[in-house]
């Protein structure tokens, strides 16, 4: 796809590199929140976004789905999603969202409110890409979220018999979870499929626990001949490092794996 055509790449796509690969923003975690990182939230904001293209400079964010799940009961709270206007899409083809749709009348002041309420209710957000997600969030007329983030995609470590990829995409966790698959890629709907899924996990504690322990981006140390070792462990080629095997890891992850890996610098990043 040429620069002039990049949108949002689809959820049910996100984890077959490198057609969707993941936002390289960093997922906020202010230092004021780490000490919840052992500690799994109570209430959980799952949210979707979909936009007019991959980058905020140059796009906008035209939906948000989100929906408020109490984890101990595993229940849905309450949900919103909203509509923000934009004169044009690009990545309508995508997420079926024409541009006119957005600027009718509809009460999306009222929605962003009410959105604004359920991430104050919130311990925690979630987002399937979440670093693509949290870039959008400070810029008007979204607010800044300064709650803990997880990804969903990267973050959290499925259990192995359901079998997942380890980077899955949403479709991917609902089918694998049971959960039926009956429509794609709008904001609240890739929500639903996540509080649905995450309805059936009998660990789900314990995996948010975990996926809330601080990360750092770690490079795979093996040859060519076993570059297979690192793509089923997750590890992305070419990004965001570039000619190398990468995935953010907590430290106990990194020392689990049954292959080297070694922190990435930061300058690493920008050469």
């Amino acid at each position: 796809m040429s620069s002039s055509q990049e949108v949002q790449p689809s959820l049910w796509e996100q984890g077959d590199p490198p057609e969707a690969p993941p936002s390289t923003s960093p997922v906020s975690r202010p230092e004021s929140l780490q000490s919840q990182a052992h500690n799994p939230p109570a209430t959980l904001l799952i949210l979707d976004t979909e936009t007019t293209g991959l980058e905020p400079a140059s796009a906008r964010c035209i939906e948000v789905g989100a929906v408020l799940f109490q984890v101990p009961q595993r229940a849905v709270l309450a949900q919103v999603s909203f509509l923000l206007p934009a004169q044009t899409n690009p990545a309508e083809a995508i997420n079926g969202i024409p541009a006119a749709v957005t600027r009718l009348a509809q009460p999306w002041r009222a929605g962003l409110q009410h959105f604004e309420a359920l991430v104050a209710a919130a311990d925690a957000v979630l987002a399937h890409n979440a670093g693509f997600d949290a870039q959008w969030f400070g810029r008007d007329p979204l607010p800044a979220i300064n709650k803990p983030w997880i990804c969903s995609m990267e973050d959290i470590r499925w259990p192995a018999e359901r079998q997942l990829r380890g980077t899955p995409s949403v479709r991917d966790l609902a089918l694998a979870y049971g959960v039926p698959v009956w429509a794609a890629h709008r904001a609240l709907t890739d929500c639903t499929y996540l509080a649905q899924v995450f309805e059936r996990c009998g660990n789900l504690e314990s995996l948010l626990a975990a996926a809330l322990q601080p990360r750092l981006l770690y490079r795979a140390n093996l040859p060519y001949a076993e570059r297979h070792r690192a793509k089923e462990a997750g590890f992305r080629w070419n990004h965001p490092v570039t000619v190398a095997w990468s995935r953010r890891l907590s430290q106990q992850e990194a020392l689990a794996l049954p292959f080297a890996v070694q922190p990435v610098e930061a300058d690493a990043l920008a050469a």
